[in-house]
């Protein structure tokens, strides 16, 4: 089997589990538990609140004793947490300081997985990165189109047996990772001092995000993503079903499920498409347009049209997020890929404690619609302050793109 063929089969293991995760999460901390909006914000943030502290780590540790390595050890932990929720809901003992239990041990291994993977798909790239990134993006929502399928039954046949396919899911992604042969680090150095050279390497990849004008904008719409989009999908979208729509597990299943066939669908066609000659405006433009699709969703229609507005949110988001994994696969230098990839990854999942607090306090106070019309206006002027960043930078002649 192809390198990148395992490298696919691990990340759509990953994100299988995360599609059950997503869906499993909010439907036990939202509708089973019955907590409020804030709280909900609470328990997602100690989801995201591990890779805030420990993203960049990961990505040197990738650098430094190789992404397979790394992303193996750390997705066989993560089923440690699966298996012990399924423990409580099996014995009826879950409460809301076991989801917070799962979510920052869950949050913990993501933290090394992601840029460990992210940084391996340089090394198994067939026909060119851009074309590899678009696939990998079109497999990985894909999967989580599989695992809303799953989650969708949740209501039929119990929580449990969801549960169970998420832990099988897990093993079987550390066996392709594991099969899965690449090059190790060139350079190993000594163990004498890690976290020093930890921590240099980590400053090493935020100088060089930085110092790129088109990396420094993929950066910046990043946090701004986890600030609005993040903590809108996970904590406003949840509260709404609940609250305004009424809905059920199979309802959040159907949502998340429009969300990733959007992201799905436009990856695809990118991948026909073929090359995108100027990735930065048309990942500006997604996001755009992808804001102003949540808003209308805030509008409280029906849910078929609140359903319909999840959809083409995320087949904006397909669009975006295909482009700014190529501006960093692009421009990140070959020996610090790990790194730079942690970094993108860090500001996107980094910034997400703070969305989902912000989230969990606008839905508190305003209700889930309006926090929707705020998220959306607040990431409309960010883009907005980023196009003309970027404008002037290429008057300058300093990046194209």
């Amino acid at each position: 089997m192809r390198p990148l063929n395992l490298y696919l089969a691990g990340t759509a293991s990953w994100f299988v589990n995360h599609g059950i995760q997503a869906v499993m999460f909010a439907w036990l901390v939202t509708i089973v538990l019955r907590e409020s909006p804030q709280m909900v914000g609470i328990a997602q943030m100690a989801m995201l609140l591990p890779a805030l502290l420990f993203m960049l780590v990961g990505g040197s540790m990738a650098d430094r004793y190789g992404g397979r390595r790394v992303a193996v050890v750390a997705q066989a932990l993560s089923i440690v947490p699966v298996l012990g929720l399924l423990l409580a809901l099996a014995s009826g003992q879950l409460s809301f300081a076991v989801m917070i239990g799962y979510a920052l041990m869950m949050g913990f291994a993501q933290a090394f997985v992601t840029p460990a993977r992210d940084g391996l798909l340089n090394q198994v790239a067939e026909g060119g990165i851009q074309r590899t990134v678009v696939r990998a993006t079109m497999i990985q929502f894909s999967a989580m189109l599989i695992a809303f399928v799953v989650v969708g039954q949740t209501d039929r046949v119990g929580a449990v047996p969801v549960i169970a396919v998420q832990a099988v899911v897990l093993i079987l992604g550390v066996i392709a990772m594991r099969r899965m042969p690449v090059a190790a680090p060139a350079r190993r150095q000594s163990d004498s001092g890690m976290w020093r050279d930890l921590a240099s390497s980590v400053g090493t990849g935020l100088l060089t995000v930085m110092r790129s004008v088109p990396m420094r904008t993929v950066a910046i719409q990043n946090v701004a993503i986890g600030m609005f989009f993040m903590g809108s999908y996970i904590v406003t979208i949840p509260v709404a079903v609940r609250d305004i729509y009424d809905g059920s597990a199979a309802d959040l299943a159907m949502l998340n499920a429009a969300n990733a066939f959007g992201l799905a669908l436009t990856s695809f066609l990118l991948m026909r498409a073929g090359h995108i000659r100027r990735p930065r405006r048309a990942l500006l433009l997604a996001q755009a347009l992808g804001a102003v699709a949540l808003g209308i969703a805030g509008f409280g229609f029906e849910f078929p049209v609140f359903a319909a507005c999840i959809f083409l949110w995320g087949g904006c988001g397909g669009i975006a997020m295909s482009m700014a994994r190529t501006i960093m696969q692009e421009q990140a230098p070959y020996d610090q890929r790990g790194r730079v990839m942690a970094f993108f990854s860090f500001s996107l999942m980094g910034a997400g404690p703070f969305g989902a607090l912000l989230a969990g306090t606008l839905a508190e106070w305003w209700g889930p619609g309006r926090a929707l019309i705020a998220a959306a206006c607040g990431m409309l002027t960010v883009l907005a302050v980023l196009a003309v960043v970027s404008r002037r930078s290429a008057e300058r002649g300093l990046e194209g793109g």
